[in-house]
């Protein structure tokens, strides 16, 4: 064999032998991917709620964060960014690096604002996926005891011979207990001024304080206010009476038979966020959410858990945004 014969067959062998070499690292790179991804979360994890403190988000956001953190032995840090209806902390987590350490506790304030508020910075199922859903609950239709009206009927009576003098409080601009309002309004065919804060908490204290005449808030919070005569209880807004609340009837029951309301709660992630672990978020949720001392404790409070999967979360998700357009488009409402 000639040098050159030799050299060829050695530049050959040696080439031979880099590409074994480098498909060999390239598969050990896509096995030690998954390995990799089973290690998360390897740091703190951020769950950003679009809302202020003490409401329903907040609260079962701070209950989900230390079960996540107990279960995988990791700290789950809930940051709070309310402002805008939600759109001020949902932007900033639609932001942020899509690694799995920033989540955001959504509900149906997001698929609200996707119609009622259009010229957003972000589009929630373009820019977010779906993890897992928490909870619903029931909303509560409130109103101040100096309120002349102990019935549903008896409220929009006083509404229809005072217009745009009975004036109704928020947690903000497109989120559930706004629109709970709208659709009263629009059901009843009265006009009733919308009061927004920047959270429920602030919201329910000024109907307890007697400053703003009727709330529709969520069950979970309002029961004690109802029961220990701070505000008067006029009806719950579920298709069926409330677990906790027996004695009292739904809006619907009470007059207007088309009503049906609830505000529900869910986990989503940047877009991009590694399948894998969107998939390990969701199964560990689920424990959560299987556990019976979760499910007794939530009934208690008027809450139920909902358990999907990400595709199922994703289907519901974009079937809220359908329904609430069509309610946004017949009932004229505004983001004000």
């Amino acid at each position: 064999m000639t040098p050159i014969h030799s050299l060829r067959r050695g530049l050959l062998t040696a080439l031979v032998g880099a590409g074994a070499l480098l498909l060999s690292s390239l598969g050990s790179v896509a096995t030690a991917q998954p390995q990799t991804t089973q290690g998360y979360p390897n740091r703190p994890v951020k769950i950003v709620v679009p809302f202020a403190a003490s409401g329903p988000a907040d609260i079962y956001a701070r209950f989900i964060a230390q079960r996540l953190g107990d279960e995988l032995k990791q700290t789950f840090v809930v940051e709070n960014k309310p402002g805008a209806g939600s759109i001020i902390g949902t932007d900033f987590a639609a932001k942020s690096p899509a690694d799995g350490y920033t989540l955001l506790m959504m509900s149906n304030t997001q698929t609200i604002n996707e119609s009622l508020t259009p010229n957003k910075p972000f589009a929630l199922m373009r820019d977010f996926v779906a993890v897992s859903p928490i909870n619903s609950s029931d909303l509560m239709l409130v109103v101040h005891p100096s309120v002349p009206a102990k019935t549903v009927g008896e409220l929009i009576a006083l509404a229809k011979t005072k217009p745009g003098k009975i004036n109704y409080a928020s947690s903000g601009n497109g989120t559930p207990y706004h629109m709970a309002g709208e659709l009263f309004k629009y059901l009843a065919g009265v006009d009733m001024t919308h009061i927004p804060y920047k959270g429920s908490a602030a919201a329910r204290t000024d109907v307890v304080g007697g400053q703003v005449d009727v709330m529709i808030d969520a069950i979970t919070t309002m029961t004690e206010f109802s029961r220990d005569g701070r505000v008067r209880g006029l009806a719950t807004t579920g298709s069926k009476r409330s677990t906790i609340m027996a004695d009292m009837p739904t809006v619907a029951e009470a007059g207007l038979p088309k009503y049906e309301m609830s505000i529900w709660l869910g986990i989503m992630a940047p877009k991009g966020t590694p399948a894998p672990i969107v998939a390990r978020l969701n199964e560990e949720i689920r424990k959560i959410l299987s556990r019976p001392e979760v499910r007794d404790a939530w009934a208690k409070q008027g809450a139920f858990p909902m358990i999907m999967s990400p595709q199922e979360f994703t289907k519901y998700l974009d079937a809220d945004i359908a329904q609430w357009a069509t309610v946004v488009k017949v009932s004229g409402a505004k983001p004000d």
